[in-house]
């Protein structure tokens, strides 16, 4: 795609183009040359990390309930914040370690991408009032927290061996009961740190057993296996083939890399299997002796059970009878009433338990129907979103789809980690099971395999569950490939929408999706170029669109634009743009944490979830916020770790919302972290206009063409396999 070079001042809007060479323009046609410093820069962390659940407080409701479906699932680390000031080598660790868990840095993995996903934490427990009373974490945490004489041993230990003794708090708290002896005894334990290296565990090894300490190390080889799986993880991995893990034992200066991966196994920090290989081979008679071919995998326990349940779930689901509410004729009725692809999804829904329907933001009126029909024919129906805006959006769309505002007596609208932790949705039944009949999950693409398995596992016999998404958008931050994975394996309907989004917008995206980035007419501006040339005219050019610009031309206000950038760190990343739209847009001393009353923020509960919002105030319990209308307290040493300003998002962040529009940021060293799904997730986040300030060139049609979703492996079809009969849906 290419855009001819405007040479008049009314320049015409284009699309990004891929020579770059238009002039730049702005959506109201007026140019600005105005340079600045070299070097733009996203670090690819586009997701925020955090260490803890916002609702801690009921963690002993969570394990009952866990207790009442009767499922396994691993016990979840939580890391603990800590700080203090200090220099040196000590100074670096506790840096690194702070910068990962707070999503600023992007954990340097051999299996990471430009885009790493950051470790979850625990799922949120059931009951969580909203807001969260400073109080109440307060005495959670007096709960959970380590007892100080653990803390305080394990502190004289951290600086025996030159690490920051601030660490002290969250390596009590991960490693439990004996500590100090734990850390003594296997120095290389401090990996299970977020954000510390094996060099940096080398060196404290070095410090505390001298001579003893050595590359060939079984504890070292055992501690470099476990951290290489977290790592995968963090990349979206639920496993890794043996081989693939024993070369990155290998660059890692592990020696036996199969002792190390045997030790591992042996001591149950890690799982082994045998995932037979799909081919031609025998599947009857005497055929069955013949050898299959198989693939090794290792994975961690805790994601190796989720996957094992999430499949045993949507197995017990895709196996049952769906309940029998409303007449078959009923049910023909209701899809014979509907538009589009609609009316094949609700017959397909009628009949079967588990159902897949893909699409765009236009398809949305699908599910919006579906629910609506199973609302009328009595079932109790609900749609769970990723993020409150979308929740907003849908509820919006099925009062559309009514004709009126039905009100409580209405199909219900939740978000997903709000119906799992039971702050919004139905509740619960004596069984613990979700007290519904149909569940429409939107954004499944979003959905990790923990999330997932809670979902499946909530859900009674007999209940139908759709999973709604848009393939093409960017996978979640968690481990896993959830909706891709069930498309794959066709183990149950799918219903594809073919309704386009629409106008210049809904052109440009669906083009990215097929890996065409094509030049559309945007007569009313809905598409606008801004080459620039430099770091420093990036932030010039982005600061003008969302303050001057798109406000005068396009007649949307400041506080509905978004922008959205690849990295939070770099020249050109969320932390430089955000702290040039403070300062035109609300400048302050920033005095709680940094923020004042009135700051746009990003608001992470949970690694994956990101709650736009803006400062109310700041009192002794918090800081207060108001996200998507709900209050929300954030306790003040939970700031620094949960709150970032959010007049910038990353394209992870900023998935599962739209906004009027949208300013996308694409700096010149941005280039590497670029990709199909995140074009399009980014370009996909406008409305009514989109507005590109390009600097990356030819990697932009590149990455577009070249460039699709990072491969990741999962177990996912495999264990499917054998419970769930193939259909040809």
């Amino acid at each position: 795609m290419s855009t001819e070079p405007e040479t008049t001042e009314d320049a015409e809007p284009g699309t990004p183009g891929a020579d770059g060479g238009q002039a730049a323009e702005d959506v109201d046609g007026t140019t600005d040359a105005e340079g600045g410093e070299a070097g733009a820069g996203g670090d690819g962390g586009d997701a925020d990390a955090s260490q803890l659940s916002e609702a801690e407080a009921e963690l002993l409701a969570q394990q009952a309930e866990r207790e009442r479906i009767e499922r396994r699932k691993a016990e979840k680390k939580r890391p603990v914040e800590s700080g203090a000031k200090l220099s040196g080598k000590a100074a670096d660790l506790l840096a690194a370690v702070r910068a990962v868990e707070s999503g600023e840095k992007p954990v340097a993995a051999v299996f990471a991408g430009p885009e790493p996903a950051p470790r979850r934490a625990a799922p949120e427990p059931a009951r969580r009032p909203q807001p969260v009373s400073a109080q109440a974490q307060v005495q959670a945490q007096a709960v959970l927290a380590p007892a100080a004489e653990s803390v305080q041993a394990v502190r004289q230990v951290l600086a025996e061996g030159g690490a920051p003794e601030a660490l002290a708090l969250q390596v009590a708290a991960v490693l439990g009961e004996g500590a100090e002896a734990s850390l003594r005894a296997d120095p290389w334990q401090l990996l299970r740190i977020g954000g510390v290296r094996p060099e940096q565990a080398d060196g404290f090894a070095r410090a505390l057993l001298g001579p003893e300490c050595g590359p060939d190390d079984e504890r070292r080889g055992r501690a470099v296996t476990v951290w290489l799986l977290e790592q995968a993880a963090l990349a979206g991995h639920t496993t890794l083939e043996l081989p693939a893990l024993t070369a990155a034992l290998a660059q890692r200066g592990v020696p036996d890399t199969g002792a190390a991966v045997q030790d591992a196994i042996a001591e149950g920090e890690a799982l082994v299997f045998q995932d037979a290989l799909e081919g031609p081979g025998a599947q009857d008679g005497d055929e069955e002796d013949e050898e299959r071919p198989v693939r090794v995998l290792v994975g961690l326990e805790r994601y190796a059970l989720a996957e094992e349940s999430l499949a045993d779930g949507l197995a017990r689901l895709v196996n049952s009878v769906p309940k029998q509410d409303g007449s078959a004729q009923e049910w023909e009725r209701a899809a014979a009433s509907a538009e589009g692809a609609g009316g094949g999804l609700i017959r397909a829904v009628a009949g079967h338990g588990v159902v897949l329907h893909t699409g765009g933001e236009a398809s949305l009126a699908e599910p919006a129907a579906l629910v609506q029909a199973a609302h009328g024919l009595g079932l109790r129906a609900w749609a769970a979103t990723h993020t409150m805006i979308g929740r907003g959006r849908f509820a919006a769309l099925l009062r559309r789809h009514a004709g009126s505002d039905t009100g409580e007596s209405g199909p219900g609208v939740a978000t997903v980690a709000g119906l799992l932790s039971g702050a919004e949705g139905p509740g619960r039944d004596a069984d613990g099971a979700l007290d519904l009949d149909l569940l429409v999950v939107l954004d499944a693409p979003q959905l990790d395999v923990e999330a997932a398995a809670l979902l499946t596992e909530s859900l009674p016999d007999g209940a139908r569950l759709v999973l709604s998404g848009d393939p093409a958008v960017l996978w979640s931050v968690g481990p896993g490939r959830v909706f891709a994975d069930l498309l794959a394996a066709r183990v149950c309907p799918q219903i594809a929408s073919r309704r386009p989004d629409p106008g210049p917008l809904g052109e440009l995206v669906s083009g990215i999706g097929v890996g065409e980035l094509n030049q559309v007419e945007a007569p009313g501006k809905e598409v606008v170029i801004v080459p620039v040339r430099d770091a420093g005219e990036a932030v010039h050019r982005t600061v003008q669109l969302v303050v001057d610009s798109v406000p005068r031309a396009i007649g949307v206000p400041v506080e509905e634009t978004q922008v959205i950038t690849p990295g939070h760190g770099g020249a050109v990343g969320t932390r430089a743009l955000n702290a040039a739209l403070k300062e035109r847009l609300n400048p302050g001393p920033g005095r709680f944490g940094g923020f004042d009353p009135g700051d746009r923020i990003a608001y992470s509960p949970a690694p994956g979830r990101t709650l736009p919002g803006r400062v109310v105030t700041a009192d002794a319990e918090g800081l207060h916020l108001s996200c998507a209308g709900e209050a929300v307290v954030v306790p003040k040493e939970r700031v620094e770790q949960t709150v970032r300003h959010g007049w910038a998002l990353t394209a992870h962040q900023a998935v599962g919302c739209r906004w009027p529009a949208a300013v996308v940021v694409l700096p010149g060293d941005a280039a590497q972290a670029l990709s199909r799904p995140w074009v399009y997730t980014a370009f996909g986040r406008a409305d009514r206009h989109l507005s590109v300030v390009h600097g990356v060139e030819q990697a932009l049609p590149r990455a577009v063409a070249e460039t699709p979703h990072k491969p990741r492996t999962t177990r996912l079809p495999a264990l499917l396999a054998p419970q769930i009969p193939t259909t040809a849906a």
